[in-house]
């Protein structure tokens, strides 16, 4: 899996616009949180190849608390970690935190 790092609210407005184009995941990841650290080693592990058709973003709150702020606020989701945002055509579709976060499922959601 290739993360890409969300750092800048200017690649948040790329996402969204992206977004149009192919489905834009938002992974929010707690470095500190054992449960975060579980869920980022389920989504790595395995092949997927899918996986390739999905920008996969990472989400550093611990350094990026601004940027986690600003997706909850143009998202409309409450701030959880970890978890998962699916966007598509510039909304959320899809949102899931903690052990509710699955490959399988982020797959069902980006598959059109």
């Amino acid at each position: 899996m290739n993360w890409i790092a969300l750092e800048t609210e200017t690649q948040l407005e790329d996402i969204l616009r992206r977004s149009a184009e192919r489905p834009q995941v938002i992974f929010k990841h707690s470095t500190r949180c054992s449960t975060s650290a579980l869920v980022k080693g389920r989504l790595e592990r395995g092949s997927h190849p899918t996986v390739e058709d999905i920008e996969f973003y990472y989400l550093d709150l611990l350094n990026y608390r601004p940027i986690s702020n600003k997706v909850a606020e143009t998202f409309r989701v409450r701030h959880e970690s970890p978890q998962i945002l699916i966007i598509r055509d510039g909304a959320c579709i899809y949102d899931e935190s903690h052990m509710g976060i699955s490959m399988d499922d982020i797959l069902e959601q980006t598959a059109a």
